[in-house]
């Protein structure tokens, strides 16, 4: 059963937050994929993880991109696994898909975004009563992060 995990984004944008959370996940071996809802929106991260630092390399790639199934990251709009990822980051409410075959699962949301927030608290209830070991984080003032349940 995968470890579901909760980040609650109060002081920083997702496209400040995620690159560290994908980089920490690189550094530990996992294969991610990160699903969010729109192809612009896909677009737009894909973009921003190859220019959002000059001194860093993330290598990933989309789903409609040449080779998808061999990134180490796969930026996609769609539920499957395609690349074969051990952890699933869920971004801009994104559907969970039905079941998480995964290691670890990640609701990234913004806490300013009613309506992320109710999809947080949706997910938070469902997956509590289908027994998943759930934590929630919620970021400091300084944009770290601290566990709060």
């Amino acid at each position: 059963m995968a470890e579901v995990l909760f980040y609650h984004l109060t002081e920083s944008k997702l496209e400040d937050a995620l690159p560290p959370l994908l980089e920490k996940s690189l550094e530990r071996g996992w294969k991610v994929a990160v699903q969010t809802v729109e192809p612009s929106r896909r677009d737009a991260l894909d973009t921003h993880l190859w220019t959002y630092r000059d001194d860093s390399f993330l290598p990933h790639g989309t789903d409609v991109s040449e080779g998808a199934q061999g990134q180490p990251v796969l930026i996609t709009t769609e539920p499957a696994n395609a690349n074969k990822a051990t952890v699933r980051f869920l971004v801009d409410g994104a559907v969970a898909p039905d079941t998480l075959d995964y290691e670890r699962v990640v609701f990234v949301f913004d806490g300013h975004n009613q309506e992320q927030l109710e999809g947080a608290r949706g997910n938070w209830k469902r997956l509590k009563a289908e027994g998943h070991k759930l934590t929630y984080w919620q970021q400091t003032h300084e944009g770290r992060w601290e566990k709060k349940a």
